[in-house]
């Protein structure tokens, strides 16, 4: 039990002394014991203390003082270089803090793809700033690379270590095609037809695209050549309201144009499968920050429900 206590109490001195290093250069930058005391905001008596206990640690005198003037010895010529080195790396931790103790405070930044921030984070918005009025956002819809920002919404598993993410859901896929193109190709009665029609479809591997298709206790393989394959649904909805094809796509983005009959549902009673999961987000550090974490619960919470609708 001995050398384990014997141990800590090493570590704390070596933890103590950096700190007074820091100390001992501040007090030889502002030439005196008071003027450290004023800018640390303490008492002088700390800061004589900090000094004491360090040049005790480390078994030299660093200075002498009259009642004018502080000298440095010949051993705290040599360590003020490496205090000094202490008392800027010191500082820079406390501006860092600083500036995350206001980033916590201010505006909480939230991007999203447009595809998904129109539909899906847009009608949240609203609601958010009404259940949580001491929260101010900065919502940004933007599909780029973007590094300023609290919270992403993003389809795909998130493979960074340095960011948390929380599950929001996986929207419900369908096949649907224009009216026009349908009049031409008539809609397959079962999966295997699909090879048979133009396919739009999200980026699959090589040239071919292969999903599973389900009714009760049926399941259907299907794999077809796309006409199209990209992992923007927003480029396949546009070519699927073109009429180029039948799109394999996110069910929400497909409510107004088969409301408004400008797209048909394709193998309706088939369950096709799930788009790619959407996730919020953040950076490693930021999961205890009230504003994410408020914004994230809420987002799960609410997300969900309209994918489903």
């Amino acid at each position: 039990m001995r050398a384990p206590l014997f141990s800590l109490v090493r570590i704390m001195s070596e933890l103590w002394s950096a700190a007074q290093l820091a100390v001992f250069a501040r007090v030889i930058e502002l030439n005196g014991f008071s003027a450290a005391a004023r800018a640390y905001q303490v008492p002088k008596v700390a800061i004589s203390r900090a000094i004491a206990d360090l040049e005790k640690s480390i078994g030299v005198q660093l200075m002498k003082r009259t009642t004018r003037r502080i000298f440095l010895t010949a051993a705290g010529e040599a360590v003020l270089a490496h205090a000094r080195t202490i008392g800027i790396e010191v500082e820079k931790v406390r501006q860092l803090a600083e500036g995350f103790r206001a980033k916590s405070t201010g505006p909480l930044r939230v991007i999203a793809d447009p595809t998904y921030g129109r539909v899906l984070l847009a009608p949240l918005v609203p609601r958010f700033l009404d259940s949580f009025p001491d929260i101010a956002l900065d919502v940004v819809l933007d599909a780029g690379d973007s590094t300023d920002w609290d919270v992403a919404i993003r389809a795909g598993k998130n493979e960074d270590p340095k960011l948390g993410a929380r599950l929001l859901g996986a929207p419900p896929a369908v096949l649907c095609a224009t009216p026009a193109y349908l009049l031409k190709h008539p809609a397959p009665e079962r999966p295997e037809g699909l090879r048979d029609h133009a396919l739009l479809t999200p980026a699959g591997v090589g040239s071919e695209y292969h999903f599973q298709m389900t009714k009760a206790s049926a399941r259907a393989e299907v794999r077809v050549r796309p006409k199209l394959a990209v992992d923007d649904p927003a480029v396949l909805h546009s070519a699927t309201v073109a009429g180029l094809g039948i799109g394999l796509l996110p069910e929400f983005l497909c409510r107004q144009g088969v409301a408004t009959a400008k797209l048909r549902k394709v193998l309706a009673d088939w369950q096709a499968p799930s788009a790619a999961p959407l996730y919020a987000v953040f950076p490693a550090g930021l999961e205890d920050d009230h504003r994410v974490r408020s914004f994230v619960e809420f987002a799960a919470a609410n997300i969900v429900p309209a994918l489903a609708n």
